[in-house]
């Protein structure tokens, strides 16, 4: 075991605070992009698009109908009125799913259900509300309809929805239920979808028990592990949890490198501060590992670390729970979104008002875990709590980060504030 006290200690931290715009491109540089795997659609829920799909036929691929009621020619229509109305023959019923037999010629029409094919010479559906059916003295079928119509109403034209060869998704879409059911409709029962990236998680700290660990004094249950592979899989990676280690820099360098070829990423928690027993300094000073940052210009997680290890990211998030939440969303989910293609940003900004005073002084700029609220047509950002990096119950109801910049006063309640969700 390495020594935890040295008199050189602090030197050898080094430490220059990046912006956080600089850090998480530091680390977005260093991505690279995974292969992809073919599954069947069914398969293929929550899964990031690996591949740019086009339409292979129009959709609809037929005139189809939009209504119940009567397909007919509007210009046979245009005299019709409720006094005066019109009355056409009837040549068949047509259901949805069935080829239409006749053309529609003047004085003619066909009954037709909603989603059916709308046949030739007919331009319009009058829904079937607006007529009354009746039958000639022979049996042949009438409709009589006393209401002009537009050319076009109720009708779905072949392609109005999607051309043939126009794109239906981009690269690295999630495919959730509308995506889901364009594919299906355009015939795509496999598609290429990012392979999931395999995510290392590892807690340092000679205080955490295991989950299932009755309470000892001076320790505590390790519950970033289980937070962190929460949002791993949120962002549609698979965590391999390592479990933990002591505060021995030996040990857990030793894990890292026997377990770097079954993961794409790895995430640290704990031991990025300066404390005597804090590791990953120790951890991360392997000649075999490039150092990217080891601290950024933001609270919570100022010691937030990334570095490579053949050709792998490691990002050391800090142990108190608060800091590690955002450290992850700032940092981590970038990293795996870039993984599977994604196009859209792991966090997106938005103007929205403070729904609470923050009275604190910042040198950084802060991060505060916060929930959204619609008052009135206002979007609202109200704190969870108490912004302290430690605390967990502010995670629970949180849906986005405000930003608040260094400041030398704080934010009066009402504040028009900028946000982040994810």
């Amino acid at each position: 075991m390495r020594p935890l006290v040295d008199n050189n200690r602090l030197d050898r931290f080094n430490r220059k605070a990046l912006q956080a715009e600089e850090a998480r491109k530091l680390i977005l540089d260093r991505v690279k992009p995974l292969p992809s795997e073919s599954v069947t659609l069914a398969d293929a829920w929550g899964r990031k698009l690996g591949e740019v799909l086009v339409a292979p036929h129009p959709f609809p691929p037929f005139r189809r109908s939009g209504m119940d009621g009567y397909a007919v020619r509007a210009e046979d229509l245009t005299q019709a009125t409720s006094a005066s109305p019109v009355m056409l023959t009837v040549l068949e019923s047509i259901a949805s799913g069935e080829k239409p037999v006749f053309s529609i010629a003047k004085g003619q029409a066909a009954r037709i259900m909603t989603g059916g094919m709308v046949p030739e010479g007919a331009d319009a559906v009058v829904m079937l509300e607006m007529t009354v059916s009746s039958e000639a003295g022979n049996g042949q079928p009438l409709v009589r309809i006393g209401k002009s119509v537009p050319a076009g109403l109720n009708v779905a034209e072949i392609g109005c929805e999607i051309q043939e060869g126009e794109r239906l998704l981009p690269l690295g879409q999630t495919i959730g239920p509308g995506e889901a059911a364009l594919l299906a409709s355009c015939g795509h029962s496999r598609v290429a979808v990012a392979r999931r990236p395999r995510v290392a998680i590892l807690s340092t700290g000679s205080e955490l028990l295991e989950v299932e660990e009755q309470l000892k004094p001076a320790k505590i249950r390790n519950s970033n592990a289980s937070m962190l592979a929460a949002m791993v899989r949120e962002c549609g990676g698979e965590p391999l949890l390592l479990g933990k280690v002591p505060d021995d820099a030996d040990e857990a360098q030793a894990l890292l490198r026997r377990e770097l070829q079954r993961c794409d990423i790895t995430i640290t928690s704990g031991g990025v501060s300066v404390g005597d027993y804090d590791i990953m300094v120790d951890v991360l000073a392997d000649p075999d590992i490039e150092l990217l940052f080891n601290k950024v210009a933001i609270r919570p997680g100022s010691p937030t670390t990334a570095a490579v290890l053949h050709d792998k990211l490691i990002v050391a998030l800090s142990g108190n729970p608060g800091a590690c939440f955002v450290g992850f969303h700032l940092f981590v989910a970038p990293a795996l979104k870039a993984m599977q293609k994604e196009q859209r940003p792991a966090l997106s900004s938005f103007q929205a008002f403070l729904g609470a005073d923050y009275p604190k002084v910042n040198a950084y700029r802060r991060y505060i875990r916060a929930r959204t609220d619609l008052r009135e047509g206002s979007v609202w950002v109200i704190p969870t709590g108490d912004d302290k990096s430690s605390l967990m119950t502010t995670i629970v109801n949180a849906d986005c980060l405000i930003e608040i910049p260094p400041l030398k006063e704080g934010l009066e309640k009402g504040r028009l504030v900028t946000a982040w969700k994810w």
